[in-house]
């Protein structure tokens, strides 16, 4: 088997396994249901496609040559994890004092009871899609999987794919196994913990992202 394919099968379950906004975003919709938890690690899933197919295509490298756009680009996705994240936050505290038979998320938070899949499917699919830092990821990425001599083009396809059908397996495996652990995930204490560390890891990183606007 090709060697190169196969250190990258490593490189990328590693890079999709990586813990960051797009798990905690599936983490926190599998916690209110399992279609919900599915249709985040879709939208995941989603939104890792339009990255993998800009860099196929060579776009990646037009967003990453103009400041203006990839920082654009960065300011939408640090307010968006800021959205989520203070969301998940008031969540949190407002769950303070709730009964151990009695806790129901607060409606008009963002991340808290979806409602619809859709909501989940977009909130997931906008977490991904608005980092920045992908683009310039698979850009530096794919192009060192493609053996000299080899046609770049049906091989960085086949890299995408990759890439995206290991997605679509891990982030519903991820809400999956947060559904089956539900009974306990759901106990009031518990899902208040995981709301606040969910809002403190969405909040930091779209203030990471905003900083990086702002200092650029």
């Amino acid at each position: 088997m090709d060697g190169q394919l196969i250190a990258f099968t490593g490189v990328a379950a590693g890079m999709v396994a990586m813990p960051g906004a797009d798990f905690a975003v599936v983490v926190r919709h599998a916690l209110d249901s399992r279609r919900a938890g599915v249709a985040a690690a879709v939208g995941v899933a989603g939104g890792l496609l339009v990255h993998t197919a800009l860099a196929v295509a060579g776009l990646a490298a037009v967003l990453v040559a103009v400041p203006a756009l990839f920082g654009a680009v960065q300011l939408l996705g640090g307010i968006y994890l800021l959205y989520l994240g203070v969301g998940a936050l008031v969540a949190a505290v407002r769950r303070r004092g709730t009964p151990d038979d009695a806790a129901t998320a607060p409606a008009d938070s963002p991340v808290a009871r979806p409602g619809t899949t859709g909501r989940s499917l977009r909130q997931g699919f906008l977490t991904n899609a608005l980092n920045p830092k992908a683009p310039v990821l698979f850009l530096s990425l794919l192009p060192q999987f493609v053996p000299a001599g080899e046609p770049a083009l049906p091989r960085t396809l086949l890299l995408a794919t990759m890439v995206v059908a290991m997605a679509l397996v891990w982030f519903p495996a991820v809400a999956l196994l947060v559904d089956h652990l539900g009974d306990w995930l759901r106990r009031p204490r518990v899902t208040r913990a995981l709301e606040a560390v969910t809002g403190a890891l969405l909040t930091t990183l779209g203030g990471i992202l905003l900083a990086e606007v702002v200092l650029a």
